[in-house]
């Protein structure tokens, strides 16, 4: 492919090579290049890619021109022949729900028989092949790069988280998304957007983006449902549990086993637990039919789902013990996963084990204490990735949203591992135990080190301990 062809009309500039170039490979990393490559210079957050060029020349790049973001998602569009128009793309956005929703759908529709392909927080899926992923929306050229690979294998449907970061830093731009949706707004990312307003923004941007050929649904439960609709040219599907919408849902009955749900009138079973994942079920139903679906056929196999992994995951142990690993790591999400777990099983004590991530956004510490005071009989707050901060002050940090009572109930233990022990073995019988904030996750971030930490592995270790 010819680099004349790969930027026309895309902003980026020739800094070595000619138009008429062969282009065989693109990257930004020059880690990457390889001989025929494209090496695009771009500013990155911590990176200027222009010091680079020097190291991409002496390893065979072909080109290399200078680009912004946008440029660069433009670039990556064209190298890999725009392949988000040759499927149904579907993009979810918002703070909480994102992986769920996008899970869903991908195991819906491969239920009812389709190829596809996931873009998530948790992993990719080129059909039924899977790859690890850094960032809950990757680069361009990686995007791109796998929508192409989707594509080859026949792919019909991809669908695709899409974080506010990777909005504001144009990772998606060139992409034809057929749907997009809006899940909720709520305390997250400040330390990158720094006011909720930018927050906010960055997620109505998507939908300012979509063509009027594109279906936008949104969930009008949320205040800023309609807000996110404002300058949109797609068409406008909404859906609530609690406010009037096109489509409604409603819990009639709930244990830890499932909830009757009635989907716009239908009585419809499901395996997820908790009014969040009411909402969650309700926008894969508004999505399925959007896209075509057979309304029943779409009943029937949202009854047969599975929430992702370490969304609301319940462990039963001895001594009727019931662990429950999820990610909530937000202030809304916590209150959702306790308020469930409230809903589900009154009767019996719940104790609530969380952190908050270092380097992150420190301002949702003390919130969190307070809504883990609110609801939980027991709390232990523990580290939670800690990352270059130090443990102790992030600790510190949450005890500050405590009243005095909460203090009482609250037992501080900053090794993770000790504290999930001490939380499992000292539960009275027949009781809950909330690990938040890991979820799928199968490490620790200390400092920059990486290690392995596998909740479920810990919880099995103690559960035979006990139970022998």
């Amino acid at each position: 492919m010819k680099l004349a062809y790969i930027i026309k009309d895309t902003g980026a500039s020739i800094l070595h090579g000619s138009p008429d170039t062969e282009i065989v490979a693109i990257t930004a990393d020059s880690r990457k290049v390889t001989p025929g490559s494209l090496f695009v210079a771009v500013q990155g957050c911590s990176t200027d890619g222009h010091a680079f060029i020097g190291d991409a020349l002496a390893k065979g790049a072909s080109a290399v021109v200078e680009a912004d973001r946008r440029s660069l998602a433009l670039c990556a569009d064209r190298f890999f022949g725009h392949p988000s128009g040759k499927l149904q793309l579907v993009g979810i956005t918002g703070t909480n729900g994102k992986t769920t929703t996008v899970t869903l759908l991908y195991n819906l529709f491969r239920s009812l028989g389709y190829e596809c392909g996931l873009l998530s927080t948790i992993a990719n899926y080129v059909g039924t092949r899977r790859s690890e992923t850094a960032n809950t929306t990757a680069d361009p050229i990686t995007i791109n790069s796998l929508l192409a690979e989707m594509v080859d294998a026949g792919c019909q449907y991809c669908f695709m988280e899409v974080s506010s970061i990777g909005i504001e830093q144009h990772r998606t731009d060139g992409l034809e998304f057929k749907v997009g949706i809006f899940s909720n707004l709520t305390h997250d990312h400040l330390d990158y957007h720094k006011t909720f307003a930018e927050y906010l923004r960055c997620k109505k941007l998507f939908f300012d983006g979509l063509p009027s050929s594109a279906i936008a649904i949104t969930n009008v439960d949320d205040r800023n449902g309609m807000v996110m609709m404002q300058n949109t040219a797609a068409k406008v599907v909404t859906y609530g549990c609690r406010s009037a919408a096109m489509h409604s849902c409603r819990i009639m009955e709930e244990s830890f086993e499932g909830m009757l749900l009635k989907l716009d009138g239908i009585e419809t079973w499901t395996r997820l637990v908790g009014a969040h994942n009411a909402s969650n079920i309700l926008a894969i139903y508004c999505t399925a039919l959007a896209l075509g679906a057979d309304r029943d056929e779409t009943l029937l196999a949202i009854s047969k789902l599975e929430s992702a992994p370490g969304r609301l995951e319940t462990l039963r142990g001895p001594r009727g013990l019931a662990v429950v690993i999820d990610y909530a790591h937000t202030p809304d999400a916590l209150q959702n996963v306790l308020e469930t777990l409230k809903d589900i099983a009154p009767e019996r004590t719940l104790t609530c084990l969380f952190g908050c991530g270092g380097d992150r956004d420190s301002s949702k510490r003390p919130e969190m204490a307070a809504i883990a005071e609110k609801y939980a009989d027991r709390i232990f707050v523990t580290s939670d990735n800690p990352r270059t901060e130090s443990p102790e002050s992030i600790i510190a940090q949450i005890k500050e949203g405590f009243s005095r009572d909460g203090l009482s109930k609250a037992i501080c233990i900053t090794d993770r591992r000790e504290a999930i022990d001490a939380a499992i073995s000292t539960a009275p019988d027949s009781s809950t135990i909330l690990l938040a904030g890991k979820g799928h996750e199968t490490y620790q971030i200390t400092g920059t080190v990486k290690s392995h930490f596998d909740e479920r592995e810990i919880v099995s270790s103690i559960f035979a301990r006990i139970k022998a």
